[in-house]
């Protein structure tokens, strides 16, 4: 990434104006990722990234992803997308630590990858009878992704002369048949290649992938396509764009949340280059539908992989609630949605995933995933698949994961940005300007975040910080200088000559907060970012049912932190509930802690059910 300087006069200051000239920043987004490297997390948030890279990543064994490609014989399932999965995210985990031990075994992989590649460009696994068939596209996609990522680290010739050759094969392949008739869910899993061609057309400016990707794109238009584009500009619900499948695992589904998603995270992709607003606005529409019908209280949604209106239906019980592959995808999704817009609502939503969903899915020593979780039951692993130790969730939860990293702190065209708090540290380059920006907070414990402000000389630059949409009422302070206007929901923007050591005090509104569902008939806490849930091992002799929580006018419940003797239970509250109209207390934790013992004696339960009393209206 590169960075240029030039002279901007700023109009108006929220602190005392400087002649100074300002400092900006180019690029295509509003929002970019800092430089690889240049961001370093620690403390909670940290620590479960860490586990994460040591022991779903670098464990990984790469002969056994790349052994499928050899042997070619598949007709029907998706081991293909594992080696991709995993592949990318290790790119990422190795941009974030520089760690050449996750080089070595990238090179392992992709070199082992390309070995297998036949002379006409093929890389997969299926029987050659059985190309575009099922999974067979989808598992090219995760091919393509994962040379792509390995280019731009290693900027290997080869290696995109192999995605070059494995991109023509497919489209000559697939020549002018639409390719929403292959695979799965109309179209939605082959098409989802949209994204890779369109990185592969940015790399080589070679029109042709640009034409195909524009001809996906028209594909999903067509009679039997998954009408991306016009449903979600109609406004139609993405669970309700086609009728109930007589077969659910199957092309007539049209609901199936990952598969969408990745198609839209290609659409973001294909608006960068073309400038088509319909696409823009059709993945606007989108997201916003998905938070607003979908997304549960913990940050994901999805029952048998598919939306299904499920933010109004959360409190009851569902068959394979929030699949961990939809979990990430979301995140994903998100964070590009975050860079194309710099809006805060998209940090909001990753950070609510984050916090909740996605650390709720990974077992507490970062070796495996869930396939699905609840709100209220208990934590379990799911089946293996295609006959290998692992499944789809298991290779995308890390993809998720190292999502963190990228969006902690960015950059606009005016200067940082902090979207997460916590302990994070971050070096930016401001053309001939260096800047450290230093985190010191215990949050989500604790409400008070430090910034320190490290400029290498002092100059004028901007410095936003999110402002949670759960914070009701947070202040900020500059060197002592109260900051005036913050809202929630909003980035706050301080506009000023910086010097080093300057320090940014930010005050957040945290506090035990009563979420009511949709009838009113269930009710969850929150404590800022955190889903709180009962945990039947930390409440000997409750019975979980017809707590009536103990609140002040404002509705707001009072969480009384304690310590907690056990390392993999992040956060312990006692909070006040009454039953039978005698006062009782018990144990709440994260929703993340909560029945990570991974076995049944550690039932949870997020949503209470409210006593039914009928006088009241």
């Amino acid at each position: 990434m590169k960075f240029f300087l030039f002279t901007s006069v700023f109009l108006l200051f929220l602190f005392p104006v400087y002649s100074n000239d300002s400092l900006r920043v180019s690029g295509v987004n509003p929002f970019q990722p800092l430089e690889p490297g240049e961001v370093k997390i620690g403390g909670y948030m940290g620590k479960k990234i860490a586990v994460c890279i040591a022991n779903s990543i670098k464990t990984m064994d790469v002969l056994m992803l790349v052994a499928p490609f050899k042997t070619r014989t598949e007709t029907r399932y998706w081991q293909s997308e594992f080696w991709g999965k995993w592949f990318t995210a290790a790119c990422d985990a190795y941009r974030y630590t520089n760690d050449p031990l996750i080089l070595a075994k990238l090179k392992q992989a992709v070199d082992g990858l390309v070995a297998t590649q036949t002379k006409d460009g093929y890389i997969g696994n299926y029987k050659e009878e059985a190309h575009l068939k099922e999974w067979d596209i989808w598992g090219r996609k995760y091919c393509l992704l994962g040379l792509l990522s390995y280019y731009e680290i290693s900027k290997d010739k080869k290696v995109l002369g192999s995605a070059k050759m494995l991109a023509d094969h497919l489209i000559k392949e697939i020549g002018n048949r639409n390719i929403s008739k292959f695979g799965n869910f109309r179209g939605m899993a082959a098409s989802s290649v949209l994204e890779p061609m369109v990185l592969l057309y940015n790399y080589t400016k070679d029109p042709g992938y640009l034409k195909f990707a524009e001809a996906i794109v028209a594909d999903w238009e067509q009679a039997d396509g998954a009408k991306l584009i016009s449903k979600s500009i109609n406004g139609i619900h993405v669970a309700e764009r086609f009728p109930k499948p007589k077969n659910w695992f199957s092309p007539e589904n049209g609901q199936k949340a990952y598969e969408m998603m990745s198609c839209y995270e290609g659409l973001i992709e294909l608006y960068k280059v073309t400038k088509k607003e319909e696409y823009k606005a059709a993945v606007e529409n989108a997201v916003k539908d998905i938070t607003d019908t979908e997304i549960m209280i913990t940050g994901s949604g999805s029952s048998l992989e598919c939306w299904y209106g499920g933010k109004d239906k959360q409190c009851i019980p569902a068959k394979n609630m929030m699949e961990t592959c939809v979990t990430a995808t979301w995140v994903k999704l998100c964070n590009r949605m975050l860079q194309l817009t710099g809006k805060p609502e998209y940090a909001d939503e990753i950070e609510k995933a984050f916090y909740n969903a996605l650390l709720g899915s990974m077992t507490p020593d970062g070796k495996s995933w869930s396939k699905y979780s609840e709100l209220n039951g208990h934590r379990h692993l799911g089946e293996m698949q295609c006959g290998m130790p692992l499944n789809c969730c298991i290779a995308s939860g890390p993809r998720g994961m190292m999502v963190i990293p990228k969006i902690a702190i960015m950059m606009d065209k005016y200067g940082p940005v902090v979207n997460l708090f916590g302990n994070i540290k971050a070096k930016l380059k401001l053309e001939n300007l260096d800047v450290s920006i230093t985190q010191e907070s215990l949050f989500p414990k604790s409400d008070e975040v430090a910034i320190y402000v490290d400029p290498s000389k002092k100059a004028v630059f901007n410095l936003k910080i999110r402002i949670p949409a759960w914070s009701d009422q947070t202040s900020i302070t500059v060197n002592g200088d109260t900051l005036n206007n913050v809202k929630s929901g909003s980035y706050a923007e301080i506009k000023r000559k910086w010097s080093k050591g300057d320090k940014v005090v930010i005050k957040l509104d945290l506090k035990g907060r009563i979420r009511t569902d949709e009838n009113k008939r269930h009710f969850a806490i929150q404590y800022g970012p955190l889903v709180l849930a009962v945990d039947q091992r930390l409440n000997a002799g409750q019975n979980y049912q017809y707590y009536e929580p103990v609140t002040d006018k404002s509705q707001q419940i009072k969480c009384r932190l304690v310590e907690s003797t056990d390392p993999d239970i992040y956060f312990l509250a006692k909070l006040s509930f009454r039953v039978a109209g005698k006062p009782t207390e018990l144990n709440l934790t994260d929703y993340a802690s909560s029945g990570n013992t991974w076995n049944p004696d550690s039932g949870y339960m997020v949503w209470f059910p409210y006593l039914l009393d009928l006088r009241e209206k």
